[in-house]
């Protein structure tokens, strides 16, 4: 479908692009040069290539993609910004693939087995050659989460040690979003799955079953029988036993409102009762679970890729932004015979945003405080690559100022608003508002966002160690014609690309609204890396706390 050919448009106009493309002036410096939307297709164009096949991590195409973006980033006036004056840093990965797995409840004379996919869904990411539980405690613990800035315990001091827990997924307000306790709808990093593992770890857990609700979890049960039935990757941990339990689990409603029902406990009414601080952990008596499978572990490496471009004054301070270069790689092939997942909008978009931010800082005046562009890895395989960076980070996160990441660019022209993910998080909410008003836009918050958005992408495993990040791209309508057309191709998008092998790129696309978003990117990220200041998490934030900690080093 031919949007409008903005490539001709802006090969035509060189750089007289509209004033909106262009970032403010700086003090002293004169125009600043606009931001190139052709550079830009040119870059989603190699990176979705077929000969990238699909930049799947650990395979020969990372490679390509390595040599290509440290090309552009040494183009562009950045410095290796990896360990040891490298352009990379290696990401050690641990992948486990389980097989024969059984499971079964069982409580009195009663026993159910269960099928993997079916009724439960199991895997571990805790090194091992075989996992085995037999007749496990389970304890309901309500939603698993320990929130000490919002008084919140649902364990209560209870020894969980070799117990399996079963727990609800989101958290306490997406059913009852008057009680404001986690923020209403909007779902809190306690509501995420991750999450629940992991403080289950940090209790001794044996496992953890969720379970699930479509509505609570927002995806269906075939998303969570397909992704626990591949294999699962990890970072590399120093103590893996003391982070993970043996068994991360999911078990279907149903399933889960029988048990309670033979252990003479309603499902329904301790859900209720779990909304409340002064819930306390139901051991479901009598009742056990079982399971043993197999589990094959292998490590690979891939690569993060880091450009840094040192500051004047104050080197030490980091402004970062962040993108992941991986996608899905081959897989089977569509109804086309097309099995190169080439991964277009997802996310060569984001990497070349952060290439065209790199020459933009790259041609004007170094700023006082550090630049670091980062092209994650393994982003699809769940956080990974920014997982790994931010446990080993490469500059200390307590002087790391803040920074913003790009997952999944618009292609299809300008809009009418900047949507933030995580609205209410951090005051980048004001700053970003403020960037925007040249432009004419809005920002539009994520009040009911109870997918969780902002716990899906990169920016995450910053944010929950304490950095600010932001999460923001172009939202609402359509600014300019053929409107109908640009809404259809956007939609086309979400309904028959994203994820699959028609993510290719289109010589037709916009890119007039991506540059807006690079504008408002750059003029944010600059102005603080030519200041003094740190952005704050807004009270109520569950990562503010963590940032505290550090607060003496950022004076």
């Amino acid at each position: 479908m031919r949007i409008r050919s903005s490539l001709v448009a802006v090969l035509m106009a060189g750089a007289a692009l509209s004033a909106c493309a262009a970032p403010a002036a700086l003090e002293g410096s004169g125009p600043v040069a606009a931001f190139d939307a052709a550079r830009i297709a040119e870059d989603i164009r190699t990176l979705s290539d077929d000969s990238f096949e699909g930049r799947g991590i650990a395979t020969p195409a990372e490679q390509k993609v390595i040599d290509y973006l440290s090309r552009q980033y040494a183009a562009a006036g950045f410095q290796p910004g990896g360990p040891n004056g490298q352009w990379t840093q290696d990401v050690i990965l641990n992948r486990f693939t389980q097989s024969n797995v059984q499971a079964a409840l069982k409580l009195g004379d009663w026993t159910l087995p269960m099928t993997q996919g079916r009724e439960v869904a199991l895997s571990t990411r805790r090194p091992a050659e075989h996992v085995s539980l037999k007749d496990a405690p389970l304890v309901f613990v309500g939603y698993g989460i320990t929130a000490p800035e919002r008084n919140w315990d649902d364990f209560k001091g209870q020894d969980l040690r070799g117990k399996v827990l079963v727990v609800l997924v989101n958290d306490a307000d997406f059913e009852e979003p008057a009680l404001n306790t986690f923020g209403g709808k909007a779902m809190t990093y306690y509501g995420r799955w991750t999450y629940k593992y992991e403080e289950a770890a940090r209790h001794g857990a044996a496992g953890v079953l969720i379970v699930h609700e479509t509505a609570l979890a927002s995806y269906g049960w075939q998303t969570v029988a397909n992704s626990w039935g591949v294999p699962q990757f990890d970072i590399l941990r120093q103590n893996a036993a003391a982070e993970r339990v043996p068994v991360e689990g999911w078990i279907q409603r149903d399933v889960a409102v029988d048990l309670f029902r033979r252990a003479g406990l309603d499902f329904e009414t301790l859900k209720a009762q779990a909304r409340r601080r002064d819930f306390q952990p139901v051991p479901l008596t009598g009742a056990g679970f079982s399971t043993e499978f197999d589990v094959a572990t292998s490590q690979v490496t891939t690569h993060n890729v880091i450009a840094r471009l040192p500051g004047t004054t104050h080197p030490d301070e980091t402004v970062l932004y962040t993108a992941h270069w991986d996608h899905i790689g081959m897989g089977e092939p569509d109804e086309t015979g097309d099995r190169i997942f080439n991964g277009a909008v997802d996310n060569a978009s984001g990497t070349a945003g952060l290439l065209e931010l790199a020459r933009m800082y790259g041609r004007a005046p170094r700023t006082e405080r550090s630049i670091v562009m980062i092209s994650f890895t393994a982003e699809e395989s769940g956080l990974l690559g920014a997982e790994y960076y931010a446990s080993n980070p490469v500059y200390p996160l307590a002087r790391t100022v803040g920074g913003f990441n790009m997952d999944s660019m618009n292609v299809y022209g300008r809009v009418t608003g900047l949507g933030v993910t995580g609205y209410g998080q951090s005051d980048f909410d004001e700053r970003l508002a403020a960037a925007i008003q040249p432009q004419g836009r809005t920002l539009m918050p994520d009040y009911e966002n109870a997918a969780g958005t902002y716990y899906r992408s990169d920016h995450f495993p910053l944010a929950k160690r304490g950095v600010p990040m932001a999460y923001a791209g172009s939202r609402g309508d359509f600014r300019d014609e053929p409107i109908a057309e640009r809404q259809a191709a956007r939609s086309d998008y979400g309904a028959k690309r994203y994820h699959q092998a028609a993510d290719e790129w289109s010589p037709d696309w916009d890119y007039s609204g991506m540059i807006e978003d690079l504008t408002v990117f750059y003029d944010v990220g600059r102005a603080l890396a030519n200041g003094r200041d740190w952005p704050e998490w807004k009270s109520g934030s569950e990562f503010g706390p963590v940032r505290a900690v550090s607060a003496a080093e950022r004076r």
